[in-house]
């Protein structure tokens, strides 16, 4: 019986986040009840279960670790940083997953594994940063290479471009939805003690 979305979030719970987050890698923890949102849409969508799920730069393993509750094939971490990867192993056991996930420290956006026909789940970076602009456009282009659907993050306002890109790749947005990001004071140029911002998910499926 699959589990609740709230039941999922809180599992997430003890998923720890970055000890020392880099600026220029928008490295943030995806919150729990968003993870579980994300997650919960794909599983209920036939996108999770039996399914090999790759995180494009998961970071502390969120998204990945919410997948392998919902009993994948297989799932896959990817991230550039060892020291979140490094977490995120921790992380994978106090969540206890019965599925085990596969972490590789690669650039997300030149895989090189050898993959077809995944779910692809990413919260990648927005591009916030100066001379970053579109920087989830790289994270897009994988995932059409390797999925057959993906479910990614991306900041509020991308849906045009989100979905011309789709489009220019063979993809289709099926779905989108409304998010929103906690975003703890990490950083000496954050001003308040967390933000919330605004932020857009997509489901896109692929023509593999």
């Amino acid at each position: 019986m699959m589990v609740t979305k709230s039941a999922l979030a809180q599992q997430l719970g003890v998923v720890a986040g970055f000890d020392d987050p880099r600026a220029p890698l928008e490295q943030y923890r995806t919150p729990p009840e968003v993870a579980a949102s994300l997650i919960h849409t794909a599983d209920l969508q036939g996108d999770i279960e039996g399914r090999t799920v790759v995180d494009l730069g998961c970071g502390t393993g969120m998204l990945a670790l919410a997948a392998a509750l919902r009993g994948p094939r297989r799932v896959v971490g990817v991230d550039l940083d060892a020291a979140p990867l490094a977490t995120a192993r921790d992380n994978e056991r106090r969540v206890g997953t019965t599925s085990a996930v596969d972490w590789v420290r690669a650039d997300a956006t030149k895989l090189p594994l050898s993959v077809e026909n995944a779910t692809v789940v990413m919260n990648p970076p927005f591009g916030a940063q100066d001379g970053n602009e579109h920087a989830d456009r790289a994270f897009l282009e994988t995932a059409s290479e390797i999925a057959t659907v993906s479910y990614s993050i991306h900041n509020e306002g991308s849906q045009s471009f989100v979905e011309s890109f789709a489009a220019d790749n063979g993809g289709d947005v099926t779905h989108a939805f409304a998010v929103e990001l906690d975003i703890p004071h990490q950083f000496d140029f954050h001003e308040s003690g967390t933000e919330v911002i605004d932020a857009e998910a997509f489901r896109i499926e692929w023509g593999q």
